[in-house]
């Protein structure tokens, strides 16, 4: 009995979210085959996709590594954020609507049932047939009255984002390019933006519809007790040569 109880409560909790339109996303997998240096160095700006959709797994890993949170105990994320404001608010735009994202509770919370990557494309139409663009918008309110560094922070902040979302991207084999261009009168209408709310940047995503080569790394690793060093071939000392008798 109580367990009957016990899943008709989850039921009713699911079903209650839905009607506020809040999306739970499953737990994002933070394990990746590609290493953080293979993807620096196969990254690249990436604007034709393939006719994929990106499944909310794949959407949860992107998220949390774009800025979600990694410190559970202090609520810090993954993104580095002047004085720790955490200013940056990620939308997800899809065809069925606009979404922000909620690091804390990894939700999307829908905003706008409109499909407006057409908005989010703006003069570059090729890229709105990307299953999922993302958003950033920097909440200027977070920083208080402090000044005019503050817009200089909001730009910087989401450039630290920006640079997660193209690595996260690279090491899963989506496609993504950072883009300052956007229709941004229609967008913030839709997606209920304040005046203190800066459009900064947006991510078209989609599965890369021409992936790079898989290239060996320049250097190779080289690891003396604790301390890695680094060698370029061209560095290396040539091996003594023999003299003649």
């Amino acid at each position: 009995m109580k367990k009957i109880l016990f899943f008709t409560a989850l039921a009713m909790l699911s079903l209650g979210a839905r009607a506020q339109g809040i999306t739970q996303l499953p737990n994002p997998n933070k394990n990746a085959e590609m290493s953080l240096f293979s993807a620096l160095q196969q990254r690249r700006s990436v604007r034709e996709y393939m006719l994929k959709e990106i499944d909310n797994n794949t959407l949860s890993q992107v998220l949390w590594a774009a800025c979600g949170v990694n410190r559970p105990e202090s609520g810090k994320i993954t993104a580095p954020s002047a004085r720790n404001v955490q200013d940056i608010l990620l939308y997800v735009v899809k065809a069925d609507g606009a979404y922000l994202y909620n690091p804390a509770m990894n939700t999307l919370t829908q905003v706008s049932k409109k499909d407006l990557r057409k908005s989010v494309a703006s003069r570059q139409e090729d890229v709105a047939t990307a299953p999922v663009m993302l958003v950033l918008v920097s909440d200027q309110s977070k920083f208080g009255k402090s000044g005019d560094m503050d817009k200089t922070f909001g730009a910087m902040d989401a450039g630290y984002v920006s640079q997660n979302i193209y690595l996260a991207c690279t090491a899963l084999g989506l496609g993504t390019v950072a883009r300052a261009t956007m229709d941004e009168q229609v967008l913030k209408k839709e997606l209920n933006l304040n005046d203190s709310q800066i459009l900064e940047l947006n991510h078209p995503i989609g599965w890369d519809k021409t992936p790079a080569k898989t290239e060996k790394l320049p250097f190779h690793l080289e690891v003396v007790g604790n301390a890695p060093q680094t060698q370029s071939p061209a560095t290396e000392q040539p091996a003594q040569q023999q003299t003649k008798p």
